[in-house]
Order: C-alpha cells, then structure tokens, then sequence
C-alpha cells in the first residue's frame, strides 16, 4: 500500500494512456479560431460548437475515446476568461469552498447538458459511448463535486483509460465506478427492505426488539448516504434519478419516527406507538423504489417521474385555490356548533372533488340557503369538471412525449445515473452502518494528521471494510472489462437452448451486435446526408467502398459455412 500512497496522482502502471501530444495537437487544431483568442481588456465569449460526431469520427479507437471523456467529464471553470469585476458581479455566493487543488468552483459538460436537460445531446453517438465507458469503469477520472462531508482531495485522478491488469488487486478506487456501485446500493437497499420488513413483523410498542435496533442504526447510516448524494451535487441533479422523490419521503418518514420513538421509549406506559404507525407509512415506499432499482430503464418508471412533478405542482395550485372555498363555508355559517367542522367540509369537498359522493351539495343549505349550494356547485365545476380535466389532459400529454422519445428518455436516465454513479467524497466507500462510526473517526482525525496520513488511514479502512467486493470486482474487470469492445474479434456463438420455437435464427440475428466498419459507413451515409446528398447518392458512393458483404451466421450453433449464412 505504501507504493500506491507514495504521491497525489496516481501511478501510471493502472492507467493506460494513449499518445497525449498527438491528442493534445489535434484538440488545439480543431479549436483553433481567430475568437477564441482573449484580448487583454476584451472577454471573448466562446463561439466554437463542439461537434462531437466529428470528433468521434476523427478519432477512432481508444484516443478518440479518452478525447472524448476528457471533453465530456473535464472541469472548467463558467467565468475562466471573464473580467475581475464581471465574476464578481456574477458569481453567486456559494457554500465554503473546500481546497481540491486547483479545481474548485468547475463544471463538466456533462453535468450541464444533465440540468438542462439536453436530452438530444446526452443521447448522440459520441455522447452515449462515454458514458457507457464510465459506466463500465473504462473511463476513470476524479469527479468534482459540490460539498463532501469526509472529504480525502489528496489524490487527483485526471481522465484516462484504466488498465485492470495493471492495477492492484484490491483498487479502492473501483468502488467508485457507476456499475458496481449500482450493485452495491441495490444490496444495500434490499438489506435495508428485509430489516424493515423484520421489524414491523416483530415490532413491539413498549420496548425496543433487536430488530428494530438494527433497522434503526442501518437507517441512519442509509439516510447519511442519501444526504451526502445530495449535497454532493446538489438537488437539481439529485432529483432527476428516478427514484430520488422516493428516497426523500423515506428519509422523511425516518426523521418523523425516530423523533416519536425517542419520545416514546422517555414516557413509560406506552400502549399505542405512533412512531410504529408512522413507519407503516413506509411500506409502499421501499417496495416502489426497490422496483425502480431493478428496473431504471423502464419506460413505465421513467413516466411516473416525468409526470409526479407536473401532479404535485398542479395538486398545489388546486389546493392553495380551494382553500378559499372551505373559509367561504365557514364563515357562511351562524358561528355556533349547528354546522359541520372543518373536518367534515374537508371530506365533503375531496369527495366532490374526485366525483365520489354529493352529501356536501346536500348539506351545503346549512350555511346559507342560496350561498351555500353555489359554493359547493361552483366548487364541482372547477375541481372535478376543470381541474381534474386539466390534470388528466396535461399527464396523458407528458405521457405521450416520452412514449415518442422513448430511446432519448431512456439514455438521459442513464447519463444521470452514470454521472452521479462517480462518486467523490470518501463517506461513500463505506457502507452502512459503518458510515456512521467512519464519519464519528475520521472527520475529527482529519484535523490532527497531515493529508498524506488522512489519505493512507482511509485507503486502508476502505480496503478492509470492502475487501471481498474489491476482489470480485478486480477478478471480474481482469476478466470482462475490455472484451466487449466492438473493434475485438469475438468467438463464434455457443448453442443456447430457445425453446420449442423453431425461429431460434430470427432472435438471433438481432442479438448479434453490428460491427464497427458497419456503424462508421452508417455514420458517413448521415453525414453525407446533412451535406445535401439524396440518399440514392450516398448509399451508390458507400457501396462502391464495401469491399465484403456483412455476413451474418444466423444459427446458435455456429457451425454454418460462409455459403449456408444469410447475408444482410
């Protein structure tokens, strides 16, 4: 361990790394621009478009990849350029800014095109293959985050290409990688669903059962992790995982409970635990969010989000309206106890709300014997017959605009979960509840010892703590981690049992993934395209160019001859 802590950045011998002066000459080359010069008294503002389809296409291979990374997931800071007195004017005052060396106060293009949302962008073809390299851990970099609570900024990793066999066995840094740490935060939540579900089988309400003492501590340690994912970021990124509205009203319901039962386990003699009822309320919560853990790129799941914003705005607005009604009922009334309470004129007004029951219409003539019914009748109008039919008409509208951009949804969902996936502050690489006693241990220590000692402390706490997870994981990328590149050659495809259907070729054939002098030709047919050319033009030029045909052998058994194969 010590050979890995010798210095900030990380050793070359775990990072492949391509030719960085050729890259660094083509990236200056392709920026270069009489604006893009800065005057001494003048700010430029940049008037160059990032074309990434011809980046990808002018750099092919694993430099194109890593030039695309550095692009996408590379800091920069949105005042770089600008005047004294023109970032002080518009840089907003922020959180303390925690020291990382040179990279505070910076974006990524990534994290841009996530808030605002450029969902056309994040799903292009040179966007979509780095994301799925930092999904896969092909991409490592040191994110820049916004606020970490045990924050460890010794080590900078710049962009670059990791090397699995390279790298030590048990690579601290790994669990920072989207996909494991996907794995990692689905087990964690199903370990926190089955201590939930042991504690309201044997929830007891005068006293604290081991289960519930276990769900409580591993709670806390989950809602710590929520909270640092948030901060981390921020909220506006945070909320656009589908699952985030779920994980604030869980953590919620915790604060709401462990308040109660705090107070509940001081008073003696308690019969009824309304702690223990307002945990109930978490039931449908953590079974919801457990099937949007396991299925994140469903359209279903991916509307429910889209559309759960524009409800709660318009049920806001609906009840910040009809409040006027319900004060209008009581004040209508003589003011002593003949007339209903609030409570009941609230029932009465859901009911007719929804169109589930007519009692308030009837007993709306004890408030008024004219005011009242036109109260209630008018109330019907606008909520059931309005409303209602606005909100179904706005959510079917939504609905109906995902369903169109189906692929586009599915790879910004993907992009947020990548990115967030990267994670930067060092509470992470603990799980619950050993977050909790790392954060009570090393956060107090951080003051007392050199950086190079916090850093060291925490890579070994890191490597004891995940130990089994760090050696799956490392067996597991020396293994798979660069064989599903698209440019490898593949070994033919093994028998595999398709039923009792005789087309077994048909699935098949969509099974086999196109090969990359395929994608790059279909790449130029869309460029020529763009330039003018009729298809007829283009698709006449690329055929001349095809040297082969593109032969598929459409049998599982993969024994076929050239001649005995379907050409496509």
């Amino acid at each position: 361990m010590s050979q890995t802590l010798e210095r900030p950045s990380l050793n070359s011998r775990d990072l492949l790394e391509p030719d960085e002066i050729t890259l660094s000459n083509d990236t200056a080359e392709t920026f270069r621009s009489d604006t893009d010069l800065e005057q001494e008294d003048e700010w430029h503002q940049p008037s160059v478009f990032i074309n990434l389809h011809r980046f990808q296409d002018d750099n092919p291979g694993l430099g194109g990849l890593l030039l695309l990374s550095k692009i996408l997931v590379e800091g920069f800071d949105p005042f770089h350029g600008a005047p004294a007195d023109v970032e002080q004017y518009g840089r907003y005052p922020q959180w303390p800014i925690q020291d990382r060396g040179g990279h505070e106060r910076k974006l990524t293009a990534l994290e841009l095109s996530i808030i605002s949302e450029s969902k056309n962008f994040i799903s292009s073809s040179g966007c979509r293959r780095v994301i799925d390299a930092i999904y896969q851990g092909q991409i490592v970099y040191t994110p820049l985050s916004f606020v970490d609570i045990l924050p460890n900024h010794y080590e900078y990793r710049p962009v670059a290409l990791y090397e699995p066999r390279k790298a030590p066995l048990l690579n601290h840094h790994r669990l920072a990688v989207p996909r494991t740490r996907y794995i990692i935060e689905l087990l964690h939540y199903i370990v926190l669903t089955l201590l939930y579900i042991c504690t309201m089988q044997n929830r007891e309400a005068e006293s604290l059962s081991g289960y519930e003492a276990v769900f409580i501590l591993y709670s806390a340690g989950w809602v710590l992790h929520e909270f640092a994912a948030i901060i981390e970021h921020g909220w506006m990124i945070h909320s656009q995982k589908l699952w985030s509205f779920l994980d604030l009203s869980f953590t919620l319901i915790f604060l709401v409970y462990i308040t109660s039962r705090a107070f509940e386990m001081g008073v003696s003699g308690t019969q009824n635990s309304m702690a223990l009822n307002v945990l109930c309320l978490a039931a449908p919560i953590l079974l919801t969010r457990l099937a949007f853990n396991i299925l994140p790129d469903h359209i279903v799941f991916i509307s429910l989000h889209a559309m759960m914003k524009e409800f709660l705005i318009l049920t806001f607005l609906a009840l910040w309206c009809f409040t006027g009604f319900l004060l209008a009922l009581q004040w209508l009334g003589p003011g002593d106890s003949t007339i209903p309470g609030d409570f009941t004129v609230i029932k009465w007004l859901l009911w007719i709300w929804f169109g589930l029951d007519g009692t308030g219409i009837e007993a709306s003539v004890q408030f008024h014997a004219v005011l009242g019914p036109a109260l209630t009748i008018a109330f019907a109008f606008l909520g059931n017959t309005l409303f209602l039919t606005i909100l179904v008409s706005l959510l079917t509208n939504r609905f109906s605009n995902i369903i169109t951009s189906e692929a586009v949804e599915i790879q910004f969902r993907r992009a947020v979960l990548t990115f967030e996936g990267v994670k930067s502050d060092a509470i992470f690489a603990y799980p619950p509840p050993i977050n909790l006693f790392a954060l009570l241990l090393l956060l107090p220590l951080k003051f007392f010892v050199s950086s190079y000692a916090f850093h060291a402390i925490h890579v070994l706490l890191v490597r004891i703590a995940n130990a089994p997870i760090l050696f799956i994981v490392s067996f597991y990328e020396r293994q798979r981690l660069w064989v599903d590149s698209s440019d490898a050659v593949k070994p033919p495809r093994r028998w595999r049992f398709t039923g009792f259907s005789p087309h077994g070729d048909i699935q098949a054939v969509f099974e086999v993934d196109t090969p990359a002098h395929v994608l790059r030709e279909a790449d130029e047919l869309d460029g020529l395209s763009e330039m003018g050319f009729s298809d007829g033009d283009a698709v006449s030029r690329i055929s001349r160019e095809i040297r082969t045909p593109v032969v598929f052998a459409l049998s599982n058994a993969g024994t076929r001859s050239p001649t005995q194969a379907a050409v496509i």
